[in-house]
């Protein structure tokens, strides 16, 4: 980021960025580490505008890590501006960046996040593995008000007088799980509006909206909390699978299929880490003059 004028526009701020997408859910992603880079949540929501800017789900700002065991700092912000703790579609494109621009040279990466380390894998056939974590199911955890303190496969939650059967989780942010029999005729956008808002998510919520086709294959959809549906959510699809194996649904190891594409899903046996594989893609470099607030 570079100041280029003055007057009586104010300071424009010149920032370099990288438009990715992973399974069609797209991302700026900025270095940090390289230029300075101040943004105001007002100038994040102008710049994932997709009419007057550039247009994405999350901004993703790659930075010098602050803990001794990790490469980097992986920071996200949705496009209303906000800070997340974790996506997991973004790790794997933020794997690819520091990659491709030489700020590291190994496959396997360590990457801080608010909610903890995450650990990138970059594989020959061009897709990314990433060790996501456990997944948290404890109400507090989540968070989510829970009468029980112990972890329930699922929950009722009321939603305008009716009631919805959910599973609610943290797989570094929160996750509330519906299945359904057909995912084409959910109400995504109506129902998971919603309970994005709804009370007992103190910090909002992701909502998946989910369709067992067998053991070992679902399809997905996921309305993202600062957001709204996106085409594909890795936190979602690795929620939904936990969910699924919790309600001995499926098995540990499922085929996602989200409506950018394919992802497969390994919960390990012994209830540890879950881990993510898919593509990531760069769409195109560039750079925008922004003006200060």
């Amino acid at each position: 980021m570079r100041w280029v004028g003055a007057g009586f526009r104010g300071l424009i701020m010149r920032l370099n960025f990288t438009k990715m997408q992973g399974l069609g859910n797209d991302f700026m992603v900025v270095n940090a580490i390289e230029q300075p880079v101040r943004l105001s949540s007002a100038q994040i929501r102008t710049l994932s505008d997709r009419h007057f800017g550039i247009g994405f789900d999350q901004l993703l700002l790659v930075e010098a890590p602050t803990s001794s065991e990790a490469d980097f700092r992986y920071r996200i912000f949705n496009a209303d501006g906000f800070e997340v703790s974790q996506c997991g579609n973004g790790a794997r494109c933020f794997a690819r960046y520091v990659v491709d621009h030489g700020l590291i040279n190994k496959n396997e990466l360590r990457i801080e996040t608010s909610s903890g380390i995450i650990i990138p894998r970059l594989l020959g056939n061009g897709l990314i593995e990433v060790d996501m974590g456990k997944p948290r199911f404890l109400p507090q955890d989540i968070p989510f008000l829970s009468d029980h303190e112990q972890v329930k496969a699922t929950y009722q939650l009321d939603v305008d007088g009716s009631e919805y059967e959910i599973s609610a989780l943290s797989v570094g942010n929160p996750h509330a799980v519906l299945f359904v029999k057909d995912i084409g005729l959910a109400p995504v956008l109506i129902l998971g509006q919603k309970i994005e808002a709804h009370g007992r998510f103190p910090e909002k919520v992701n909502v998946g909206f989910v369709q067992v086709i067998d053991r070992q294959e679902i399809a997905i959809r996921v309305f993202e909390r600062g957001v709204g549906e996106t085409l594909a959510c890795g936190t979602g699809a690795c929620a939904a699978v936990a969910a699924a194996v919790i309600r001995q649904l499926t098995d540990r190891e499922v085929l996602v299929h989200t409506r950018g594409g394919d992802m497969v899903i390994h919960w390990r046996s012994d209830d540890s880490s879950i881990v993510m594989q898919g593509p990531a893609q760069v769409v195109y470099e560039g750079v925008i003059d922004l003006k200060d607030d």
